[in-house]
């Protein structure tokens, strides 16, 4: 069982750029496809990027593509997400979550692990 701890949130000025972390301990981490979801106010918790667990395949909302830019290190049990010409928009809680021998998924409901979330709020 793996559990997660996402760290590198803040606040920016609209056009600023942020890089998350998400360190993960308690399981074999490159077992796991990765991914990263986020929640603004009065909004559901939506899809954002997910990694497979060779770091070979990534997918991308398209409200993020070209902005934001997963990626992960097996040898530090950790997956990162940079975010660049951060928009107010983007301000949300940044969930990471595991998926257990997937290849990456959108849907919410095949992660089985979470983290805590850390805060994002992008100033305009």
């Amino acid at each position: 069982q793996v559990q997660l701890v996402e760290s590198g949130g803040g606040l920016v000025q609209a056009g600023g750029s942020l890089r998350l972390s998400c360190a993960a301990s308690g399981g074999t981490f490159s077992s796991y496809a990765m991914g990263w979801f986020r929640q603004a106010p009065g909004k559901e918790r939506e899809f954002v990027t997910t990694i497979s667990w060779s770091g070979s395949s990534t997918s991308y909302a398209d409200s993020v593509k070209g902005r934001f830019t997963i990626s992960r290190d097996n040898a530090k049990n950790t997956v990162y997400l940079q975010m660049n010409s951060l928009k107010p928009e983007d301000t949300a809680v940044y969930y990471c979550a595991a998926h257990f021998l997937g290849d990456g998924s959108v849907f919410i409901a095949e992660y089985g692990y979470w983290g805590q979330g850390t805060q994002v709020t992008v100033s305009s």
